[in-house]
């Protein structure tokens, strides 16, 4: 740091700090307010950020999504720098899907803008949304990317604040519900809008003419953060071999890692991994370095901000045309079904080397994603996604949550919310009991939910088709250190194993069980508290036979109550 910069003593840069990130989430609450797909205003698959004016990552919001964070602090280094600062101008507005420049999909959507201040760019705000249609085939068993959507290049989306009429346009031939896409493109370029105005508006209560030298301070700090958790990490190199399991007829997915602790740095090769596949779980390195980088920030620094200084210490190298760091134009629709896994894998390979900072396999990972496509009775097209969780792996302090979509973020879409944009009824949704692995800590429960085309004569509304993007249904989320396995998913159509790898179709009356996998356990079932089985027992989250199977604990049939002395007696004679 040269003495020309300026310094900020640690109040001020305390409140500035906090300042920004309510900057960002503020910008966030806008998407909120005037998106118009339930996946962005209730699922929350979206991410706002901003960064100084070299591009590097000052702020991101609070309820980001990890794979489009992480994904956009490299991307948009690039991105900002590709273009002369003196060809920016004020209103500028730019879009761009590029799998390979940004987050890994085509549905993954960037809008971004130069901040300007004093007639001069001074950052940039960006926001990525996971647009529920990009056109293309929805389904994951395509061969490569140009059957998967429409491919948008760097492109002004408005040219000094002139909208590119010829661009939109375009967009909306290309995807089936147009009205939707353009009004969650406004919704991007409002939260764009937001941010800049309130960046422009601390800077100048603050009197600063940059904001390079308060980043530079936050990147600094949090550097040294970053750097001074890993080395409570022994030094060492930790491998972990694994496997993503195929969907349908598609083999099996090898992962080979290795984790190099190196004082205050870390080092993540994936040399030995899988070549890309023909269908679109191919991972781009950006996304795959996001879930190394969330399994490190999270285990070993949770609590400190997230900005370029959290990703210096972290480096990643991967071969290129492997999974996971496949080359063009390999399909990558389903990234999630191989790059959720990273954080999980990274969680292995450091298992023996820090216990206590990790947790066993999640439910969540992949997050269950499914696409429905169909129509009203009245012909009206309608086009919907969701995210769903699963039970999220347990650590060595805490049951796992359930439920949870893990290592990404989001939330699950409302039964109303769902019915009233689509033709379907939901029967039922709950947690499935038994299906947490146990453990001294249990792993979180998964849940089921229910839908149903309605048969209604002639006022049926014809078939519906979904395409599944998940996983864990072959091998179930990992228990550690004596915990055993949680549950698997499951995908059923009347009541029989679907194939979830294609388009599944659907016609009134045909029922669909989208069932989730529940968290692995962490450490003996039998050095439980027998006081939390019996809360597990009247919760409903583990039957009575399961109490006394799995974790050697007698309750009461009649009163669901814990038999202590029964419980003793029988844990001593296993």
């Amino acid at each position: 740091m040269t003495n020309n910069k300026r310094r900020f003593d640690p109040i001020t840069l305390e409140i500035l700090w906090k300042r920004l990130v309510s900057i960002v989430d503020e910008s966030d609450a806008s998407v909120i307010r005037t998106a118009f797909s339930s996946l962005l205003r209730d699922a929350h698959d979206y991410t706002c950020m901003f960064t100084d004016s070299r591009g590097q990552e000052m702020v991101q919001g609070t309820l980001c999504t990890p794979g489009m964070a992480g994904a956009m602090a490299l991307g948009m280094k690039k991105i900002v720098t590709s273009i002369p600062m003196e060809d920016y101008r004020d209103g500028d507005v730019f879009i761009v899907n590029d799998p390979w420049l940004l987050a890994g999909h085509l549905n993954d959507v960037c809008v971004w803008s130069p901040i300007f201040f004093k007639e001069k760019p001074v950052a940039f705000t960006a926001c990525i949304f996971h647009h529920t249609d990009i056109g293309g085939r929805t389904a994951s068993d395509n061969r490569d990317v140009y059957a998967e959507g429409l491919y948008i290049p760097l492109t002004k989306l408005y040219d000094a604040g002139k909208l590119n009429r010829d661009l939109v346009n375009m967009i909306r031939w290309n995807v089936r519900t147009p009205k939707e896409f353009d009004g969650d493109i406004r919704s991007q370029v409002a939260a764009n809008h937001v941010c800049s105005q309130k960046i422009t508006e601390m800077m100048e209560d603050e009197g600063l003419d940059t904001l390079d030298d308060l980043a530079d301070e936050i990147f600094y700090r949090t550097e040294k953060s970053m750097r001074s958790s890993i080395e409570n990490i022994a030094d060492g190199s930790y491998s972990h071999e694994g496997i993503v399991e195929g969907a349908g007829d598609k083999p099996d997915i090898p992962i080979k890692l290795t984790v190099t602790v190196d004082g205050s740095r870390i080092h993540v090769d994936f040399d030995g991994t899988s070549r890309q596949v023909d269908w679109g779980v191919n991972v781009v390195y950006n996304f795959t370095y996001a879930y190394v980088f969330m399994a490190i920030k999270s285990g070993f620094d949770p609590g400190v901000p997230i900005n370029e200084g959290a990703i210096r210490p972290i480096t990643m190298s991967a071969p290129e045309g492997s999974i996971v760091n496949c080359k063009y134009p390999a399909a990558v629709a389903a990234r999630m079904v191989v790059g959720h896994f990273m954080t999980e894998m990274v969680f292995k390979a450091l298992a023996q080397a820090a216990p206590d900072n990790i947790i066993a396999g999640s439910g969540g990972t992949p997050a269950q994603t499914n696409i429905f496509h169909g129509s009203f009775a009245n012909g009206k097209p309608w086009h919907t996604m969701i995210i769903r969780g699963g039970g999220m792996g347990a650590s060595s302090r805490f049951d796992g949550h359930h439920c949870a979509i893990f290592p990404a973020n989001g939330a699950n879409t409302p039964i109303e919310i769902l019915e009233s944009d689509t033709s379907m009824i939901i029967e039922s949704r709950g947690l499935v009991q038994d299906s947490g692995g146990p453990g001294r800590q249990r792993g979180g429960i998964g849940r089921q939910m229910i839908i149903r085309l309605p048969d209604d004569g002639e006022n049926s509304p014809g078939t519906m088709s979904i395409a599944v993007q998940a996983g864990r249904y072959i091998y179930p989320p990992a228990g550690i250190f004596g915990g055993r396995d949680g549950s698997l998913a499951q995908f059923l159509k009347n009541g029989k194993t679907a194939d979830p790898s294609g388009l599944t179709f659907c016609d009134p009356g045909d029922q669909i069980s989208f069932v989730s996998a529940g968290g692995g356990g962490y450490g003996d079932p039998f050095e439980r508290d027998p006081e939390a089985v019996e809360r597990d027992v009247q919760y409903g989250y583990v039957s009575i036979e399961r109490a006394k199977e799995d974790y050697g604990v007698i309750i009461e049939p009649d009163t669901l109550t814990l038999d202590l002395t029964a419980t003793l007696k029988f844990r001593e004679n296993k």
